[in-house]
């Protein structure tokens, strides 16, 4: 009965992190696909990793966690959400990522380097580089 007990327990606590979490989730999945079924199941499939890892996550943030396994479902699966549609349509995989993560979610830029794998130096580059995309775009 005490394994039961933990299991419905640690099940309640992951949903309440989605209850708290998913909307902004799926916010930023829908900024880097740009089309908002791609988003969905790409933030199904992050929290289905979340969850599978939950137990040993309860001392981590799981935000955090469930956040990398969205952006690295997403760079594995960049060449299928090439293009879509919103104002980063026009940015390449690469700079969505750096540009959500840098601007949308905040992160300082080693935590963003870090957390996609690349120098500091790159994501400078490309968050600059897409940035100046953005406001040419406005120019025009």
């Amino acid at each position: 009965m005490r394994a039961v007990d933990q299991q419905s327990g640690s099940y309640g606590e992951f949903e309440a992190f989605v209850a708290g979490a998913a909307g902004r989730l799926l916010h930023v999945a829908v900024l880097l696909t740009g089309e908002p079924e791609p988003a969905r199941r790409l933030l199904a499939g992050a929290l289905a990793r979340t969850y599978a890892h939950w137990r040993r996550l309860r001392a981590d943030d799981p935000y955090d966690f469930t956040r990398h396994e969205l952006c690295t479902a997403f760079a594995r699966t960049a060449w299928r959400h090439h293009g879509g549609t919103g104002v980063l349509a026009r940015l390449s995989p690469q700079e969505r990522l750096v540009l959500v993560l840098r601007l949308y979610e905040g992160l300082a830029e080693e935590v963003t380097a870090a957390q996609l794998g690349m120098p500091v130096e790159r994501v400078r580059v490309l968050c600059n580089r897409a940035v100046s995309l953005l406001r040419a775009r406005e120019a025009a």
